[in-house]
């Protein structure tokens, strides 16, 4: 999924690059469908890859703050000053 991941990255990039490559030598048109295609394919097809990639196999209870965590960061603080003195 990593190496997908890159690849569709790097091809995204490009797509973009010629895009604006036909842009500037006066081709409108084409320069615009193709920084459009390449924004599109970041937007709907490389981000959703990439967030799935990052959170797989993560517990979401870890993120959000329950009263549970947040006696851990407020415990976490106190042992923090504890250790300044």
């Amino acid at each position: 999924m990593k190496y997908v991941i890159r690849f569709l990255f790097i091809s995204i990039v490009i797509l973009v690059c010629v895009g604006y490559y036909f842009k500037n030598t006066g081709d409108h048109i084409t320069g615009d469908k193709f920084v459009g295609m390449g924004i599109l394919a970041a937007s709907f097809i490389l981000m959703p890859m990439f967030i799935y990639h990052r959170w797989k196999n993560k517990k979401v209870k870890d993120y959000m703050l329950t009263e549970e965590n947040l006696n851990k960061m407020r415990e976490y603080e106190k042992e923090k000053e504890r250790r300044k003195r």
